[in-house]
């Protein structure tokens, strides 16, 4: 006790160090104000170094008087900003111990001038105007003169309940008719100060707002500011002063908290039935004079003019006052802070629960805010609003049943409002319709046990019926139809997408096929285009099993033309679907890891479904070949278009508009309708996974025809449809899912390869099955090589036809080829090699020495000896037929693969003399890829019969066929050397040295030539001349290796090769040329460089004529000669 004494005698010294300087200097003059700056600042900073209960309340009365009396001596004009906001500080800190026991007339006065200071309405007239700091303190001070303390915040030994004792005292003095005026004033200056740019004072005005409207002005004085609070809250959270977007995050929460509080206090249900302006119908007594309530008129009675009776007149003007004020801040929803989207859901969330009977207009004005700011991007913002919705619907109280039919009636009018967004192109209310839409049906399925018992299952039903037979889908869907359009999104080409397309995927490191997307042609943003995607997957979600009629209604529009309609009502229908089963095509990992266990009702649709989309390919050709058909349903009855941008003038003199052809629009359309069929196939087989399998037998064809379309779109969603299904069913990868259902795929190709229907795409899905199943394939192949030779022996005559199928035999040959290993070409020795002399030292060694005796001859009689060859015996049984065992140089037997190769070369080279030259080059292609895999054994007899024709190609008009005979050579002189040793300076180098003058008298035709002194080919590597340049080289260069040449031809070559040592040539025909020069250089060196010198200038001697000023080849005569 002692020391408490202690405490606050020193307390009181330090005030009184300060306090009695300040009152000597009360007078404020210029020369005393810096001094009264710096006994304030003291004096605040002595105060806050104390706690609360070392100001007692005679500390505070002795610190007070002072500071009373320099604002009672000084006009306050005369008091300078700093001053008065240093003193209104110091006041605060008094008052905050204050609060519990000053009088009240001190409390009024202390309002008063706070709240005068605020509105600039010190003293008699205008006033003065204070700065912003100034106002801020004053604001301040009154705050802590008017918040609600808890008890805990009393001293120590109060009595109970004090803190709510001492607020109804001050409650009840500021709600006298002498004070209501001075509040109201405080309430209008207030207004003004919230609208500063100055944060601090925006902030602490605002909150005095919410003080004063929710503590201090009566029931009846809340409905006169309603609409000025209202208002300029209103447009203080829009940020309508902001000249740069959004308003400050927590000015907006401040706002918003202002507007909560008074549209409770002034509209809410129990003020309003405590003034009977609305009533309540809780039991059936109250139902029974519900009528007599209503008649019965209200007894007029004498207020105050600032006061206002509640009445059901006033509550309909204010109640439609208010929706629209609400209303304006819907675009609040899209802000970009947490702390303004809380206090909007809380906002929504209070007024909501206070007001189901006086503003029912309103619910779902509120609600559509809870439910869009349940799918924020916040989690704290999106769990707060669902939050917030739980605990509305499982309230129990008279607004429950209203909010659940106001919930259903939201989704039936957005789904009817949305086609009318759409068409005008509306991006954000598009987004905010689906996302309404979205957020009821998260609330139907996501919802908590205990919380769907209360009322949350009637949203589900609600949808069952919205998206059943009786929920009128004929009405929204056809509009909905009716306006949405696909268009194909152009395709991104990347590294990734161009090995998909063409297939070159590497099996060792499987990446994972995406689907692409598509793109609405009326509505432009993709969050938008996500949002109603979305929409009807949580449709779908919500309603489950129930959701199947809207299904089979989407997909039986979809299945009955190819105009935009079908393709929009297949889209959905695979959107919704998508929600049904849970199956997702647009995630990496689509599949989900738990495999969900489906209702047999799902399954027997899944099923079904897949049958009835495989079949719009069987169907196909009817369709394509009915005229009535072919052009889109939109085309039939004028549309509404909506355009953007300059409309062209057309410098001509027609009159009318050209019409626009609807194909390219038909064919798009088209290959969106194949596209989206593919995908409700792909989610059939996440329904029904391993069960999928028996469906393949359908399915396979249309997939494989789909990824041999031309357009690229169309191709890639059918691969990722395969791999898809590929994961669903639980195979490794689609090559594995293939062979093992090879046989379904190669009947149904058969099946359309018959006389009765004949599809010429078969055998491009052929081609496709081949490269997609790869080496496996060959224990297949036999098969697929029977059913190409027959097909051939049918319509030999068919040019596209025969294309295709001779295209399916080199595919075949090219697995082979990869899958074989390859014969290598022993080389054999030249058989005159041993009659070439280089010198004649033997020769004379032997002519000096042939009389000579040797050293090992031996005279020795051994007696008679054998008159016939050792092993006769054991040739004639031989010839008896006793087994003999294989030599070292008898061939292996064939593989089947090989055998295969073997019968394939046999029966396709009657096709050399096709009159198509496509498969004149193809067979000839087929037979250079067999020629690696056959032996010399299996291969040279039908080369050898083939041989004439093969010459022949070599003549060919068109250029691709000789490049391909050319590749052929190349490939038989490679791995078959010998057979072709002399074939080559015979018949093909003759040929050759023709083909060279005529390519070299084209190339300076061809655009794509080469320009520049003495330049030879052509810029790419890729043009057919580059390519037979390629092959004449490499031919002749494995025919010059280890093969005698007579010298005539020899040289021959060495001139007719030059020019492609010429450093403005390919660098790939310039390395060809190098070796083909180094392998001639081991046969006749000196040639060589007599050539090469004589071309380059080096030799001038007798050998001028060779000389070619225009070929720059000394670089690479260098590098010949070093070898």
């Amino acid at each position: 006790m002692a020391s408490t004494k202690d405490e606050h005698q020193e307390l009181f010294d330090k005030l009184k160090s300060i306090c009695v300087p300040l009152l000597e200097k009360s007078q404020l003059t210029p020369l005393n104000v810096s001094v009264i700056l710096q006994l304030l600042s003291a004096l605040e900073k002595i105060i806050k170094q104390h706690p609360e209960s070392a100001l007692s309340t005679n500390l505070v009365s002795y610190v007070f008087f002072p500071i009373s009396t320099i604002l009672r001596r000084n006009p306050s004009n005369n008091i300078p900003d700093q001053v008065l906001e240093k003193l209104l500080e110091v006041l605060a800190i008094l008052c905050n111990s204050w609060w519990w026991t000053c009088e009240l007339e001190i409390w009024s006065q202390l309002f008063i001038l706070c709240a005068s200071i605020i509105g600039g309405l010190e003293g008699k007239g205008k006033g003065k105007a204070r700065d912003d700091e100034t106002k801020e303190a004053a604001a301040q001070c009154l705050f802590v003169l008017l918040r609600e303390r808890a008890d805990s915040e009393a001293a120590p030994g109060a009595p109970a309940h004090l803190a709510q004792r001492r607020l109804a005292q001050l409650k009840a003095h500021a709600q006298t008719t002498r004070f209501m005026p001075i509040i109201g004033q405080t309430i209008d200056s207030l207004l003004s100060t919230a609208k500063s740019p100055h944060r601090p004072l925006q902030r602490v005005s605002m909150q005095l707002l919410g003080v004063l409207v929710g503590v201090y002005a009566s029931t009846q004085f809340v409905p006169s500011v309603l609409p000025g609070v209202v208002s300029t809250m209103t447009r203080i959270a829009l940020g309508t002063q902001e000249s740069k977007g959004w308003a400050n995050g927590d000015a907006v929460a401040g706002a918003l908290f202002v507007i909560q509080r008074i549209v409770v206090l002034s509209i809410g249900d129990a003020v309003c039935i405590a003034d009977g302006a609305v009533h309540s119908v809780i039991d059936l007594e109250d139902l029974a004079h519900f009528n007599d309530v209503l008649q019965a008129e209200p007894k007029p009675t004498q207020t105050a003019p600032y006061l206002v009776v509640r009445t059901s007149s006033w509550l309909r003007a204010s109640a439609s006052q208010l929706h629209i004020a609400l209303n304006t801040l819907t675009p609040l929803v899209n802000h970009p802070t947490p702390s303004a989207l809380i206090a909007l859901a809380s906002t929504a969330q209070e007024i909501l629960a206070a007001t189901p009977l006086t503003l029912p207009q309103s619910q779902p004005l509120l609600l559509s805010w809870l439910l869009l700011l349940s799918s924020s991007t916040y989690p704290k913002v999106a769990d707060m609003a669902y939050d917030s919705i739980l605990d509305l619907l499982s309230r129990v109280s008279d607004a429950r049943q209203s909010l659940l039919q106001t919930l259903i009636q939201i989704a039936k009018d957005s789904l009817s409002s949305l086609p009318y967004s759409i068409v005008s192109q509306a991006d954000s209310r598009v987004e905010h319709i689906a996302g309404q839409v979205e957020a009821i049906c998260r609330l139907a399925h996501s919802a908590p046990a205990p919380s769907k018992g209360t009322g949350l299952s009637s949203i589900s039903s609600g949808i069952d019926i919205l998206l059943g037979p009786s929920g009128g889908i004929e009405r929204w869907g056809w509009t909905l139809l009716s306006v949405l359009e696909f268009r194909t999104p152009p395709t991104t080409v990347s590294r990734a997408s161009v090995a998909q397309l063409l297939l070159e995927g590497n099996p060792d490191k499987p990446e994972g096929v995406v689907f692409p997307e598509v793109t609405f042609k009326n509505v432009s943003s993709m969050s938008a285009s996500n949002a109603i995607a979305r929409m009807f997957r949580a449709l779908g979600c919500a309603s489950g099993d129930n959701c199947l009629y809207a299904v089979e209604w989407f997909s039986s529009t979809g299945r009955t033309s190819r105009s935009s309609t079908a393709v929009t009502a297949l889209w959905c229908a695979c959107r919704l679907l998508e929600g049904v089963s849970g199956v997702s095509l647009d995630g990496e990992d689509p599949i989900p890891q738990c495999f969900a266990k489906y209702s047999k009702k799902l399954e027997r649709f899944a099923r079904g479904l897949a049958r009835d989309i495989a079949e719009l390919w069987t169907v196909e050709a009817d369709v394509a070949d009915t005229p009535s058909n072919s052009q889109p349903d939109g085309d039939l009855v004028p549309r509404t278009e909506f355009m953007k941008g300059l409309k062209t003038i057309r410098a001509t003199l027609e009159v009318a508009e050209p019409r626009r052809t609807a194909l390219l629009v038909f064919d798009s359309q088209t290959s969106l309708h194949k596209t989206f069929c593919l995908h409700l196939l792909g989610i059939s087989s996440g329904i029904l996974q391993a069960k999928f399998t028996s469906l393949l037998v359908h399915v396979l064809y249309p997939i494989l025809h789909s990824i041999i379309s031309p357009t690229p779109f169309l191709s890639l969603t059918a691969l990722a449809t395969l791999n898809f299904i590929a994961n669903a069913t639980s195979y490794a990868s689609p090559a594995n899912l293939l062979l093992s259902h090879f046989d379904y795929a190669l009947d149904a190709v058969s099946r359309r390869l018959g006389r009765r229907w004949l599809d010429v795409d078969a055998t491009k899905v052929l081609v496709v099955l081949v490269h997609l199943v790869g080496n496996d394939v060959v224990q297949k192949a036999g098969d697929v090589v029977e059913e190409c030779f027959d097909r051939l022996d049918e319509y030999h005559g068919y040019e596209v036809v025969v294309e295709g199928l001779v295209e399916v035999l080199g595919e075949v040959i090219k697995v082979i080829e990869a899958d074989e290993p390859h014969v290598q070409d022993v080389p054999k020795e030249d058989p005159l090699a041993p009659m070439m002399v280089h010198n004649l030292d033997s020769f004379l060694d032997w002519v000096s020495h042939r009389s000579d005796v040797s050293e090992e001859y031996d005279e020795s009689d051994y007696g008679p000896v054998p008159r016939q060859a050792w092993g006769a015996e054991e040739a004639d049984g031989a010839r008896d037929g006793t087994k003999q065992e294989k030599g070292p140089d008898d061939e292996p037997p064939s593989t089947p693969a090989q055998a295969l190769a073997k019968q394939m070369v046999s029966r396709s080279i009657y096709f050399l003399t096709h009159g198509s030259p496509v498969i004149r080059a193809r067979i000839l292609s087929l037979l250079s890829s067999a020629t690696p895999v056959l032996s010399e054994a299996a291969l040279l007899p039908s080369i050898h019969q083939a041989w004439p024709y093969i010459l022949n190609r070599l003549s060919d008009p068109e250029i691709y066929v000789v490049s391909a005979a050319a590749g052929l050579v190349e490939s038989l002189v490679t791995h078959v050397g010998s057979f072709m040793g002399r074939r080559i300076w015979d018949d093909i180098w003759p040929r050759f040295s023709t083909t060279l003058k005529k390519l070299e008298a084209a190339d300076g035709q061809n655009a794509l030539a080469r320009r520049g002194r003495g330049a030879v080919g052509t810029e790419s590597a890729y043009t057919h001349s580059h390519r037979l340049y390629r092959s004449i080289l490499k031919t002749m260069t494995a025919a010059v290796t280890g093969v005698h040449m007579q010298d005539t031809s020899g040289w021959e070559v060495i001139l007719a090769f030059r020019r492609f040592l010429h450093r403005e040539a390919h660098e790939e025909l310039q390395t060809c040329a190098r070796e083909l020069y180094i392998a001639l250089s081991k046969g006749n060196k000196d040639a060589v460089w007599l050539a090469l010198t004589a071309t380059s200038g080096q030799v001038s001697c007798g050998v001028a004529f060779l000389r070619e000023v225009t070929w720059d080849i000394g670089d690479n005569v260098a590098l010949i000669l070093r070898e």
